[in-house]
Order: structure tokens, then C-alpha cells, then sequence
């Protein structure tokens, strides 16, 4: 049986375009803004579970596409005129992850997003929320 969960985060921004840029420059060298230690250790985690890990990086420092790899994500929505990037899970998980930057208005909203497979997958998502306790406040704040 599989269970939907969400993390969402809603912080106001003052610069839509600065906002962009930074959204569109996550990832890779650049790192993840906040709390990049433990983004390294997932994606080493990953790479160790027989997942792609962090070693592929992004194909361009600042340019997204649809397609493209970024670090453990793929990107499924890349449309900078409505603000909106939307990244799949490709590490191995018990579950199919999304990470959504969308600005709505005078807010950037950021959305973590789990389908989990079985209790696998719950006891997955539960025993990440501390971690995104800690890591999305931050990185919002940062992409702000």
C-alpha cells in the first residue's frame, strides 16, 4: 500500500529574478545552500545502495533543462518564466520522491514530495524528517 506525504516550506521573497538565479544554480559544485554536509551524505549513501549518488553533478553551473541530471534528481519541469522547478528522485528509495522551487506570487514555495511503497517507505520518510527539520528552512531561507 502506498502513502503520500509532503513537506512544504512558504518563505516571502524580495527579488523574484535573484530568487531565480539562485534556484537555478542548486546543486553540483555550487552545492545545495544549507546544510550541504548531509546532501553529500545522502547522495554518498546512495551511491553505495547501487544509486547514482552525487557524481554526475549538473551539465551547466547555471542553465537547467528538462532532462537534465542534478546530482541524485532529474529534472522534470524546468520553466523559469512561471518560476517553477521540479526535480525526481532517481537514488534508490523505498518510494518515488519530488523536490519542487515554485514562486507563487511574492513567495517562493518549496515542496518535498514522497509516495512511499509499504512500511518500507514510511519508516523511510519518518526517519528523514528530522533532516528536513534542519535542511529545507535553511535552504529556503538561502535561496531567498
Amino acid at each position: 500500500m502506498t502513502k503520500y506525504f509532503e513537506d512544504q516550506r512558504r518563505v516571502k521573497i524580495a527579488d523574484r529574478e535573484r530568487t531565480l538565479r539562485r534556484i537555478w544554480a542548486i546543486g553540483g559544485k555550487r552545492g545545495w545552500y544549507y546544510g550541504d554536509w548531509m546532501w553529500r551524505m545522502r547522495g554518498y549513501m546512495d551511491e553505495l545502495a547501487g544509486g547514482p549518488g552525487l557524481r554526475r553533478g549538473r551539465r551547466h553551473p547555471s542553465d537547467l533543462r528538462e532532462g537534465d541530471y542534478l546530482d541524485v534528481w532529474r529534472v522534470q519541469v524546468a520553466d523559469r518564466e512561471a518560476g517553477r522547478l521540479l526535480l525526481v528522485a532517481e537514488m534508490k528509495l523505498p518510494g518515488e520522491a519530488w523536490l519542487e522551487f515554485r514562486i507563487a506570487g511574492e513567495y517562493l514555495v518549496q515542496t518535498a514530495s514522497f509516495r512511499a511503497t509499504g512500511l518500507a517507505g514510511k519508516l523511510y520518510w519518518y526517519s528523514m524528517l528530522p533532516f528536513h527539520g534542519f535542511i529545507f528552512p535553511g535552504m529556503i531561507r538561502q535561496l531567498i
